[in-house]
């Protein structure tokens, strides 16, 4: 009865059921894996973000397949500020950056076709190109004092299986590494030689949470590139369901690109009309948004710092973004360590293996945590480790 894109395993995984029983236990969990920024106690402009929702506008329905053309305006400054100057033509909207890749897939692949992801990173990648019937190829990242892509891997990937496309998270989620310019350098190489297009995600690059200039994808046009962001990272604004697609490339390319999506994008009309009509007033709001959740991120990078310095948990080196990778002493897996730390102190941390990472002994958890929390959190895992050893 059901398509086979659908068939998902459901079965919940043992921390997962861990979780659940403690819960109806009453116990009280510290969770330092929350991700959802209206829900930590952070600063907002509200009467501003509530007057920018009510414009009078949004009564009257005037659909276009690329969005608004003052919100793609709002998107374009946003660029014109990086110095990349990109067309409101070539801006798409989109109710999220899930849909953003939904479209693309269904822009680039046939069912069958191959596009290349970097691992470890978000597992949600799976999930939307299963149903959009493509294969998932991971290409690895790696760990030696600093993230960094294996190029030799990803090349010999490429040439083994024809992508259609190779996506970058920038920064990822959840190492927090950008990609260095070399890196995006080479990518495009490989995508001019297999005829593939660079799928840029810069949901967090604007939360940097070190000094280094961070190279830009969109700065480019050499190939066909989409660059996407939105409003649920940048605006801390989940519930307003509004992204965007931009496309950068050679002029013949780019504008078929732009043709079909176009035609997609119209097939759906996603895009409500009040995120779209607020985006303008929105968007001035950006720094003083953002100014809260930076100091958040900083100061529980700072803790986490302080409180590991010399204990046998390693903090890895995060370039950016709103998560952390721990590296635990190896004798347990990290399942094992996560269903510890819950089970014994009540601390909630995602296990590495939910982000495919290869080897054991990692955990992510949230820079986003309240901190009083996120301390309280970080001193029971040190305690569990103590005790461990």
């Amino acid at each position: 009865m059901f398509s086979a894109r659908s068939d998902f395993d459901l079965t919940p995984n043992s921390l997962a059921l861990k979780l659940d029983r403690l819960a109806k236990q009453g116990r009280r969990i510290v969770d330092l894996t929350v991700s959802n920024p209206t829900a930590v106690s952070l600063e907002y402009p509200a009467d501003e973000i509530l007057k920018a929702l009510g414009a009078p506008e949004v009564m009257s329905y005037r659909p276009d397949p690329l969005g608004l053309e003052s919100a793609r305006t709002a998107v374009q400054r946003l660029y014109l500020g990086r110095k990349v100057e990109v067309e409101t033509g070539d801006i798409v909207l989109t109710a999220s950056t899930s849909e953003a890749y939904g479209y693309l897939f269904k822009l680039l692949a046939d069912p069958g076709d191959r596009v290349l992801v970097p691992t470890p990173s978000y597992p949600l990648f799976r999930f939307l190109a299963a149903l959009e019937s493509i294969e998932i190829i991971a290409y690895p990242l790696h760990y030696a004092d600093d993230w960094f892509c294996d190029l030799a891997e990803l090349d010999r990937l490429a040439a083994k299986f024809r992508p259609r496309a190779i996506l970058t998270v920038h920064p990822n989620n959840p190492t927090g590494s950008y990609m260095r310019e070399h890196e995006l350098d080479f990518i495009r190489e490989i995508c001019r030689r297999e005829n593939a297009a660079l799928v840029c995600d810069e949901v967090f690059a604007d939360f940097r949470l070190q000094e280094t200039e961070p190279a830009d994808a969109a700065a480019d046009d050499s190939v066909l590139t989409f660059v996407l962001n939105g409003l649920s990272k940048m605006l801390l604004l989940p519930q307003l369901k509004l992204g965007w697609i931009v496309l950068r490339g050679p002029d013949s390319t780019r504008s078929s690109a732009r043709e079909r999506l176009e035609l997609i994008a119209d097939t759906f009309l996603s895009v409500n009309s009040i995120g779209q009509l607020a985006l303008e007033p929105l968007m001035g709001l950006r720094q003083t948004i953002q100014k809260s959740v930076n100091r958040r991120l900083h100061g529980n990078l700072e803790t986490l710092n302080d409180r590991l310095a010399g204990h046998s948990a390693q903090i890895l080196r995060v370039g950016g973004g709103w998560s952390a990778v721990l590296r635990f002493p190896s004798h347990r897996s990290d399942e094992e360590w996560c269903i510890r730390l819950l089970e014994e102190h009540g601390v909630l941390v995602h296990p590495g293996s939910f982000f495919d990472f290869a080897s054991p002994g990692y955990c992510v958890i949230s820079l986003l945590t309240e901190p009083e929390s996120f301390s309280r959190g970080v001193e029971l895992l040190l305690r569990s480790l103590d005790e461990s050893e």
